[in-house]
Parts: structure tokens; sequence; C-alpha cells
């Protein structure tokens, strides 16, 4: 390993060797048994969240937390938004509650030093806002994103959001199957993302959208956010996307990162320059891919914005786990969920029209709206039979009555307070 943690000296990776590597670790199938969460935070003044956060002050409060004994891994992102990352639980329960214990550390360090975390999707206010990470890895994606517009930058320094990491599933058909688990989290995906809408305004205006956030992952890149297309066998379909997707950096013992454009993974082991890629290289690049559905290993669902309130990120967190792991749910949700695949197309997600209606009018379109219904009432039913507790069950209900009954998100509570 080189001094500067970048292992070096691994083999030339062939491009035969990278497909089977990448077939191996993306999809470890099994029975359906772990859940984990990764929770970002934006970090606000408590007093008044218009107000900016000095990045001297942020920097302190960082430390601060840093210091403090969490179960969770704990790092931040380029903006200073605060991540929390469960380890993988045996139960929905055991997720929640490590997490919830955590978070309570964490707000009670932060609230004497006047600070706060606020789940929004995108800073309502903010925009943007100063990068306070300047290490090689962030400053190769701010080069490379800002060939393509501002969203890059947005999405490294104001974006937040709940991602919910579930088994891939077992190997063979049905309910549970892998293959299904990939198909369905795509077309439920974009019900998720209008459910939890959640950021309507960025830099203090509205933008059009009800998850800002998403449409910031729309424009972010033309193929690094894209999922594989929709067809075909789930390991062979992202082996593919992986290799032809282009390389974000080049990483170097020392000085910048290389950035170069339009270098596909694949070309580059083809090529051998600007220096042979290995194995480890190939895992990093997978790092810097962000579709809306990341198989490693398990699956990464990221397409929910962060949650208004103390609480309210355990209400996505339920009704997934609920509706992927419990067998009669997982079958009535794939029902439910497979007509809007018509919708969407043959595009990728978040590109299609499926999930640019999600983001843009959350549940007020009429079949997203037919569907969260169905999908929330599912999730109600199995929630007791995976063991949830009367409180989450009650927040998953209470969400239900409030927002999904009437066809609404929190964005739209956030639009009617700032106006």
């Amino acid at each position: 390993m080189s001094s500067s943690g970048i292992p070096r000296g691994g083999p030339a990776l062939a491009e035969a060797e990278a497909e089977e590597l990448l077939r191996c670790i993306c999809f470890k199938t099994g029975p359906p048994r772990t859940v984990g969460v990764e929770l970002e935070w934006l970090v606000h003044e408590l007093r008044d969240p218009r107000l900016p956060v000095r990045p001297p002050r942020l920097a302190a409060a960082l430390d601060t937390v840093r210091s403090l004994p969490l179960v969770s891994s704990l790092t931040f992102e380029p903006g200073g938004q605060l991540e929390l990352s469960s380890r993988p639980a045996g139960s929905l329960m055991e997720c929640l509650d490590s997490l919830a214990a955590d978070l309570r550390a964490v707000r009670s360090a932060l609230g004497p030093l006047g600070l706060t975390l606020s789940g929004y999707g995108v800073d309502p206010w903010h925009s943007p806002r100063g990068r306070v990470l300047h290490e090689p890895r962030y400053d190769a994606m701010e080069a490379a994103l800002d060939r393509t517009g501002p969203a890059g930058r947005a999405m490294m320094c104001d974006s937040a959001s709940v991602q919910i990491c579930l088994d891939a599933g077992l190997e063979e058909p049905g309910p549970l199957g892998y293959h299904r688990r990939w198909q369905v989290a795509h077309l439920l995906g974009a019900v998720l993302v209008a459910a939890f809408a959640n950021s309507p305004l960025h830099g203090g205006r509205r933008t059009g959208w009800r998850s800002t956030r998403q449409a910031l992952w729309t424009d972010l890149d033309p193929r690094r956010t894209l999922a594989p297309l929709p067809d075909g066998e789930p390991r062979a379909e992202y082996a593919a996307h992986v290799l032809d997707t282009p390389v974000l950096c080049v990483r170097a013992d020392e000085g910048p990162w290389d950035v170069p454009e339009g270098l596909t993974f694949r070309d580059w082991l083809r090529s051998g320059l600007p220096r042979p890629a290995d194995a480890d290289d190939l895992r990093y690049h997978m790092t810097t891919l962000f579709p809306p559905v990341r198989p490693r290993g398990h699956l990464e669902l990221r397409m929910v914005d962060a949650q208004p309130g103390a609480d309210g990120w355990m209400v996505p967190v339920a009704v997934t786990t609920a509706v992927f792991d419990d067998p009669a749910a997982a079958e009535t949700v794939y029902r439910a969920v497979k007509p809007l695949a018509e919708r969407a197309g043959f595009a990728p997600a978040p590109r299609n029209p499926l999930w640019l209606a999600a983001a843009r009018d959350g549940l007020t379109d009429p079949e997203l709206h037919a569907t969260a219904l169905t999908v929330f009432a599912t999730a109600l039913e199995a929630l007791p039979r995976i063991g949830a507790s009367e409180e989450v069950r009650r927040a998953v209900a209470a969400f239900h009555e409030r927002y999904v009954v009437p066809g609404s998100c929190p964005a739209d509570d956030l639009e009617v307070v700032t106006s």
C-alpha cells in the first residue's frame, strides 16, 4: 500500500476477469436477513436554519461529533452534511433502535453548540453550500461533474437522503428472488420518490419539482446516475453498465488525480493507459457510480429524500423493508408495481417518464397515488409479521393518513410553510 493509502502493485486486470469479478461481488444471494440504513443530514443553525453555518464553526462541530462513541459509522459529505451508516442488522427493529440511539447522541452534542440536524432532500435556503471537504476524491468529482453543469456541486454539497440497504435475495425465482427484487426496486423506487418527496425548494426558491434532489440526480451526468437497461439478467446488465460508464478519476499516489474525459473502464482495461487498471481500481470505480439502486452484494436503494422530524426517516425504512422482506407483501407489491413498467418504457431510471413524474408531481400523479395506496396498505399489514414495534407501526399509519391517502407528500408541507 502506498503512503497515500491507495493500494498499488496489483496485477493488471483483464476485461473477462473484470466481468467475472463484477458478477460475483454485485449480487450476493441468499435468504433476506439483514437491514441497513444510511442517513444523510444537513447541519443548520438551531435558532434560525436560514442563517448560514460558517465553515470554521461547522468544522469544529463535526470534530465534536467525531469524538462520540457511536455504533454507526460516521462520515461527512463534501458540503458538511453528516452521514450515519448503520451496521447490517438482523431485523428491522435492531437497525432502527441502534441508529436512533446514535442520532440522539449526535443531536445532544450539537444542541449546546447551537446547531441541529435538518431533514430535507436539498437545502431549502442555501445554494450552493461551499465545499468543506477538500480531498483528492472530491476535487476530482467536482472537476468531472462540472462538465455537465451545476447539478454536481449541488448534489455534493446541498443534498441529503435516506438510503435503505436490503439483501439481494434468493438465487431462485419467486417473490424473494434477486431478479424479482431488482425489478421491483426500479418500479417501487418511483413510488418511494413520489411518496417521500421533500425538496421543493433550493436556494430559497421553488424549483417546480417536489423532489429537487431527484431532479439533480437526473441532470448530474450523462451515464453515471443511470440504472442499467430494464430488461435482461441483472448480473450481466450491471457488469456491462459498470464497464461502459466513464471513469470519474484515476487515483495517484501524489498530486491531483487525473480526471479523464470519456474514458470508460472498458477502454481503460483495453488500452492500459494512463496506467494498467487493477481489481482495486474497479472496486473504486463502482463507488463513483450513483444509480438509484446500487448493487453492492446487497441492494442499496438511494432514491428517498431526507425526511422531516426527528424520526421521520424510520417510515421509508419500515415500509420498504416490509414490502421487500415479507413474502406475502412482496408478492402483492410486485403485482401492484408491475403495470408501472409500461409507463417507464425502455429508458433507464431516473430519466424515464415514470421517474420524472414521481419527482415532479409526487402523489398528485393518479397512477403513482393508486399504487402508493396499495404499497402502504400492504406494508401496514406486513409490519407486525416482521416484528415492527407499535411505535413504528403508528408512525407509518400516521404518514399514510396524512400524506398517502390524500395524495400528498412532505414537500407540500414545506411549500405551505414558506409561502
